[in-house]
């Protein structure tokens, strides 16, 4: 029973591991700057 709980908890922190590596893959990933986009409603621009 206890090498199940074992098991779950090490699962459990090896998911959290590889989703804050995703966010910060993504967060480090995204363009620093503005950001304008011209499309059918107009002119839009955003800084990053």
């Amino acid at each position: 029973m206890q090498k199940n709980q074992l098991y779950m908890i090490v699962g459990a922190l090896i998911v959290v591991v590889i989703g804050l590596g995703i966010y910060v893959y993504q967060k480090e990933s995204e363009p620093s700057g503005v950001e304008i986009r011209l499309d059918e409603s107009g002119v839009s621009v955003e800084q990053n």
